[in-house]
């Protein structure tokens, strides 16, 4: 397993930019990038038909071992929104150095429409609900939180590298 430092986990909600900051942090750093989701595409598939067929327990495992394989390597790695919710996968994230992208969500129903995302049935509405009853597990995993609230990119890597001295 790498050193703690040698691996930083982008986690936040759903939207809220983990992929995104975390290939654009990886480039400015020039270190390797993963991210969670895409790993469990590539072995199950669309999240949203997983979710459909087996459902959300049966996802978080899957989500689990995906965590688990990309923790493996040094490199950024973006979470999905649901990531921190088992007590296993947060006793993995012990091993990195965890940055929680948080938000006012002002922004985020722009950035959630069209999406196919199986949890947001009620769009804003149940994105809202789910932020809220994770927030605190957001705050108490993370050992760093930066607002990304009407930031733009640039300034949330540039905030991340300082707040890490990266």
């Amino acid at each position: 397993m790498p050193a703690k430092s040698d691996v930083i986990v982008l986690i936040g909600p759903m939207g809220v930019g983990k992929s995104t900051v975390g290939k654009k942090l990886a480039r400015a750093l020039k270190i390797p990038f993963c991210d969670t989701d895409n790993l469990i595409v590539d072995e199950h598939g669309k999240i949203a038909d997983f979710f459909a067929e087996h459902g959300e327990e049966a996802f978080r495992e899957v989500e689990h071992l995906a965590l688990a394989r990309a923790l493996k390597s040094p490199g950024i790695v973006a979470t999905g929104g649901g990531a921190v919710l088992l007590e296993k996968s947060r006793a993995l994230l012990k091993n990195a150095t965890v940055v929680y992208l948080a938000t006012d969500g002002k922004h985020m129903g722009s950035r959630l429409r069209n999406g196919s995302r199986p949890l947001l049935k009620n769009g804003m509405e149940d994105w809202k609900r789910i932020y809220n009853s994770r927030k605190s597990i957001y705050e108490s995993t993370a050992d760093v939180t930066i607002d990304t609230s009407g930031h733009p990119l640039a300034q949330t890597i540039s905030e991340i590298r300082e707040r890490l001295s990266i």
